[in-house]
């Protein structure tokens, strides 16, 4: 029996052994996904904590329920390592290691090339191994390939590679690993098919498309059509403001227009692991093809700037308060980049609390979901929700709308209110306090 005749009967009995590198947001739902279909699965990350924590059952992880957890690792289908070695005896490996970009705009490969060195030194015939972290066409090939078969071992034949992008949506009840179609790209056809009999076992559609750089291609389309299009309601919100209309009331309006049309919302700016960087992987490795992505440096540029646009609406609306931001105090409700969750990476509300810091304004904030948060050279902690809290700020500022906040109570006791999501839409008294986005 040839090495991947032996592979595709393991995961066809679930006697193969699987691994995620990476078991952040991505790699523990999908380890989790893995063991729970039957697979023996390991973690394995190079944060200590975070392995430990899997290891007694503690979910990081807002979208893995602990009692699963528990009774996974209970009964040895999970457990978590910070040992590259284990690799060697595994047969199928998911890498879901971050992809951030440099301060310079380009992507820093050194999270994948970390993962792949493991790989590598752990390697022998039969193995699977698929990329899921987001990044630039191009890179399962040129960067993963390279050095796995550096060795000698041959893609499609001693070994399989394809890259399937992660489209875990945090906080989304609806949609999950299971339920979420899984796009699957090969190096080669015979790479594509053992990918997908792979992931099939554990999800529930999974689309097979004509290669691992075209399954690279489609995880950065779909961040780039949401990061254009919130690009276009904020350069929207933008000209409203200046022409004195409410950009929600337009929105929801057209919005009633039952074919060509798709509602987009404005807010603070983009937040979150994808949207803010993802479309940026694509215009950098455009431009190694000498072509300028003009749609995305637009929308990136118009989304980085609305935390600055949300600062000037503080100031102006206490200006005509007769107050300087320059010592008022802001109660900053919110301050994830995503409603009802707690991750603030590349959240706008961290952007907007530096600009206040750096004017002056004494700082505050409630977010149920985060209990402490870094501006600068100070240290914020969460508060809690209550009337003199609110009243003790000159300006309330709604950057996240999380679903436990009683806008009703808010309204009623807020001096002056900041909404950049309209949320505060419903709500009847306290009205003449709202300065929208």
């Amino acid at each position: 029996m040839t090495p991947v005749e032996l592979l595709v009967e393991r995961i066809q009995n679930r006697t193969a052994r699987t691994g995620v590198i990476g078991i952040g947001y991505v790699g523990l739902p999908l380890a989790v996904a893995m063991a729970k279909s039957g697979f023996t699965t390991t973690g394995i990350d190079v944060n200590p904590e975070r392995v430990e924590g899997v290891r007694q059952g503690r979910s990081h992880v807002q979208d893995v329920n602990e009692d699963e957890l528990r009774g996974l690792t209970a009964s040895g289908k999970l457990t978590a390592t910070t040992e590259d070695r284990v690799i060697e005896g595994l047969d199928a490996i998911s890498i879901c290691v971050p992809t951030p970009l440099r301060k310079s705009k380009d992507p820093d490969m050194s999270y994948i090339d970390g993962a792949v060195d493991m790989i590598g030194r752990n390697m022998r015939p039969g193995k699977l191994v698929v990329l899921e972290s987001t990044t630039y066409p191009g890179t399962t090939e040129e960067v993963v390939l390279r050095r796995l078969q550096s060795g000698g071992l041959r893609v499609g034949v001693d070994f399989h590679l394809a890259f399937s992008p992660e489209r875990i949506d945090p906080g989304n009840k609806r949609f999950h690993v299971q339920n979420t179609p899984k796009i699957v790209g090969g190096i080669t056809p015979r790479c594509t098919e053992v990918a997908a009999f792979f992931y099939e076992q554990f999800i529930q559609t999974v689309v097979r498309v004509s290669s691992a750089r075209t399954a690279e291609m489609v995880k950065l389309l779909e961040n780039t059509f949401r990061s254009v299009n919130i690009g276009l309601v904020n350069e929207m919100a933008l000209m409203c403001d200046k022409m004195g209309l409410d950009v929600w009331e337009i929105v929801d309006a057209a919005a009633t227009k039952p074919f060509g049309f798709m509602p987009f919302y404005p807010g603070p700016g983009l937040g979150g692991h994808c949207l803010p960087i993802d479309p940026l992987y694509l215009s950098w490795k455009a431009k190694t093809y000498e072509f300028f992505a003009r749609f995305i440096e637009l929308a990136s540029e118009i989304n980085s700037s609305m935390p600055e646009h949300v600062f000037f609406k503080i100031v102006t609306a206490l200006n005509q308060h007769r107050k300087s931001v320059n010592g008022a105090k802001i109660l900053m409700l919110g301050v994830s980049y995503k409603r009802n969750v707690g991750d603030t990476r590349e959240s706008p509300a961290l952007d907007i609390l530096q600009l206040l810091r750096r004017h002056g304004a004494e700082l505050f904030y409630h977010d149920p979901f985060v209990p402490g948060v870094q501006v600068g050279d100070i240290e914020l902690t969460c508060c809690p929700l209550e009337e003199s809290t609110v009243r003790r700020a000159d300006c309330v500022v709604l950057v996240t709308d999380h679903a436990s906040i009683d806008l009703g109570s808010v309204a009623l006791w807020a001096n002056l209110i900041v909404d950049t999501r309209n949320a505060f839409k419903n709500v009847q008294r306290g009205r003449e306090k709202i300065v929208k986005l």
